[in-house]
């Protein structure tokens, strides 16, 4: 009846998902910059071993040797020099492709370890260029479930028939400037760039986030093959949300503002005749009951996870935040011009952070890992890459429009900081973390009583469970 939301990069980790699914529902990685993720891991030592052992059961040893020879870092003082992966492009070098296979198998063989209850991953669609080798990885580890919200993923069923048999796949990308005429593709061919893949994969369940019934029927009925459920998410849940439908307008405070336009018809969701889980708000004790009453099957919950002991967050970060949740504070932002992507982004406004104005003018602008560059079509007709927030004269080089400069934040640092792999810049500027949470993180002061402030995705389970009982039961 609960899905564990599937947070920024690493934090929805395979500690997290295990404990989850342990417990009987289904906990879920994220695979958002896992390689980056795997490479910041083996840059600080490894610890616990984990990492490597995962490799150790790659099916391509040879790859598995190389990504430990090329990220692992023993010795502290060497850690300053170490790489990381390059940016992607729309054709990427094979070690690249490798590195994404391998990043996301780890993250889900860790989470699948010795035990046989579902495991999911979930997956941004706006992160066009490394999909295919995600969800490749992941399949490799035999991953149960697939979730992808931030876009309308509607070729994914077939590219998860594909890669079942290891056929070559590909997906259209969404390319700035492209016309009717051209034809953006990235491309998988899994047998040459592995070897030693199983004979045939177990195609995963696929659950597209959607925010609207006009993308949950287009889902159901325009999509490249079968879609087995949805996850509804309202503009309340954390990470990107979904911009308000019609003329965008913003508040007192510049966050976007929603309306009855934007709100999901769940009996019109309940005709399509799949299940569904309802996301965003529904991290309280009795919000399963309520769901279930709706015809839902369950539901998604993020932000209560975030801060348990087994997530992905730097151990000071989920003290601090807790600490202040404690106390009944704690402001989350809407943020309409944090995210590169466009989309809306909640931000929690916590000291030490991007989220503050005067870190976030301190902070150098540069795009090193390039997660949500927008790939646009050059005037000699080949792809190019630009973030709104790189340094303002290459973003305008490259044909950016400038009013799109204005309060763009680097997610992909800032969100890698969360974990611990904040990157030192020249000059001595550490890059520092920027939480995202949903709108009910003050609420996590009535579920703190009792538990100080630590506790267990266990705790969090517990808690949104203790008054199902009687509940109706979904047909």
């Amino acid at each position: 009846m609960i899905i564990q939301g599937g947070m920024g990069a690493g934090v929805s980790n395979w500690v997290l998902a295990r404990a989850v699914s342990l417990e009987g529902q289904l906990g879920v990685v994220s695979g958002t910059g896992a390689e980056a993720v795997m490479a910041g891991r083996l840059r600080f030592g490894d610890e616990g071993g984990h990492t490597r052992r995962a490799l150790a059961a790659f099916p391509d040893q040879e790859v598995a040797a190389r990504i430990v020879a090329a990220y692992f870092v023993e010795n502290p003082a060497d850690r300053g020099s170490a790489r990381m992966p390059r940016q992607h492009l729309l054709r990427d070098p094979d070690e690249l492709i490798q590195d994404t296979v391998a990043a996301n198998f780890v993250e889900v063989f860790l989470a699948k370890e010795g035990h046989d209850s579902p495991v999911g991953i979930n997956l941004l669609t706006k992160i066009q260029l490394p999909v295919l080798a995600s969800l490749y990885g992941a399949m490799l580890a035999g991953v149960d479930v697939v979730i992808m919200g931030a876009g309308i993923p509607r070729e994914i069923p077939a590219i998860l028939d594909g890669l079942a048999e290891h056929n070559d796949v590909s997906m259209a990308l969404q390319v700035e400037g492209a016309t009717a005429q051209d034809d953006f593709r990235a491309h998988l061919s899994p047998r040459s760039v592995l070897s030693g893949a199983p004979r045939e994969l177990r195609r995963p369940i696929f659950y597209p986030i959607v925010s609207s019934n006009v993308l949950a029927l287009t889902m159901a009925r325009k999509a490249s093959g079968r879609v087995d459920g949805f996850v509804i998410e309202g503009p309340t849940a954390g990470g990107h949300n979904a911009p308000p439908r019609g003329d965008p307008s913003l508040d007192a405070d510049r966050q976007p503002v929603y309306g009855p336009r934007d709100a999901v018809d769940v009996a019109r969701i309940r005709e399509l005749g799949l299940p569904f889980y309802l996301a965003g708000g529904y991290g309280e004790s009795g919000k399963i009951k309520e769901a279930l009453a709706l015809g839902a099957a369950g539901v998604q919950v993020g932000t209560l996870f975030a801060f348990c002991r087994e997530s992905g967050l730097l151990r000071s970060i989920k003290e601090k935040a807790l600490r202040v949740a404690s106390q009944g504070l704690g402001k989350v932002i809407t943020d309409a011009f944090a995210s590169p992507t466009g989309f809306p982004f909640k931000v929690l406004s916590l000291e030490g952070t991007l989220s503050e104005m005067a870190e976030y003018l301190r902070r150098p602008r540069v795009c090193d890992f390039g997660f949500l560059r927008h790939i646009y079509k050059r005037e000699d007709g080949e792809v190019g890459y630009r973030c709104p927030a790189e340094p303002a004269s290459s973003w305008l080089a490259k044909g950016g429009a400038p009013d799109e400069l204005e309060g763009r934040k680097c997610l992909c640092s800032g969100l890698l900081a969360n974990l611990g792999f904040a990157r030192e810049r020249r000059g001595g500027y550490v890059e520092q973390p920027l939480l995202t949470v949903g709108d009910c993180f003050r609420e996590l002061k009535a579920f703190l009583c009792g538990n100080g402030e630590s506790y267990s995705a266990k705790d969090v389970l517990d808690y949104l469970l203790r008054d199902c009982a009687g509940a109706p039961t979904p047909a």
